[in-house]
């Protein structure tokens, strides 16, 4: 099975660098985009095979997610039943027979640390969410958390200790979440590899030098972690200023076949609140 994880930053932008054929090319099962910065009225975007689900912000031009999937879930979620935190369509679940997929767009702390208190409130929150789901079956989430963990994973350390997405806050609730009974998958393969980013400013020419940071993730269950065939960052692709980043996990396969990589047990559905609305055929 392949996922695909990618901050399009607008993706009716992105569709303008390349976003189609990308998304032809991989052929993923389930593709993720975060910050799509559009309302499904402002878009039309369709592929053959894929049933696509949106959850947009109240406020336009803003923040965003989607989901493109091969495979209908068995239900779906629009953010985590808190309203101060769904305002702003960051949050997307999809319920599959054996694992909740979870597709996540971290708010950002912003310059002087303006939003880092309700940003220590909301992983507090997304923490419970995903372990609330992995008490009844394996979660597999993904997108831009906008934090670098470690100090691997970003070209300049030592100048950042203070700036968003390197606070020591930021970094202490993301070794929270992975202590709970998560692992982030490329680490997980690759602990020491060196200048693997997934994110460059647009600024200074920093793409073209690698002076970049590893914000986007796919975090997976502890309890499934022996699943993950590979990890991969396409740091080639542009179309934004964060590159896809990929998750391939063993037994790849649809339909009865996706059954093999967790087993046969069947596990009660997480409801759908908003009746599917945004679900698009």
């Amino acid at each position: 099975m392949k996922l695909i994880s990618w901050n399009v930053n607008g993706i009716r932008a992105c569709l303008n660098k390349g976003f189609k054929e990308f998304f032809k090319k991989i052929d993923a099962d389930i593709f993720c985009i975060q910050e799509t910065k559009c309302q499904t009225d402002q878009i039309d975007l369709e592929f053959e095979g894929y049933t696509s689900y949106w959850n947009s912000a109240e406020k336009k031009g803003y923040s965003g997610t989607a989901i493109f999937t091969k495979i209908k879930p068995q239900s779906v979620k629009y953010g985590i039943e808190i309203e101060e935190h769904d305002k702003e369509g960051r949050v997307i679940t999809l319920e599959f027979e054996n694992f909740y997929l979870v597709n996540i767009y971290t708010p950002n702390s912003k310059r002087e640390l303006e939003r880092l208190d309700y940003r220590q409130i909301w992983e507090d929150e997304i923490r419970k969410y995903l372990l609330k789901l992995n008490k009844t079956k394996p979660v597999i989430m993904c997108g831009d958390l906008n934090v670098a963990h470690k100090e691997i994973d970003l070209k300049n350390p030592d100048t950042n200790h203070r700036n968003a997405g390197f606070t020591d806050e930021e970094r202490n609730k993301m070794t929270e979440l992975l202590n709970a009974g998560f692992v982030d998958s490329f680490r997980y393969l690759y602990p020491e590899k060196k200048e693997a980013y997934s994110w460059w400013s647009y600024m200074r020419k920093s793409r073209e030098k690698n002076v970049g940071w590893r914000i986007d993730y796919f975090i997976v269950s502890d309890k499934i972690k022996d699943k993950i065939k590979d990890a991969k960052i396409h740091s080639e692709i542009m179309g934004s200023d964060h590159c896809p980043v990929e998750l391939d996990m063993v037994a790849i396969g649809v339909g009865d076949k996706w059954q093999d990589m967790f087993g046969e047990q069947k596990l009660p559905f997480i409801s759908d609140p908003n009746g599917n609305k945004n679900a698009k055929m």
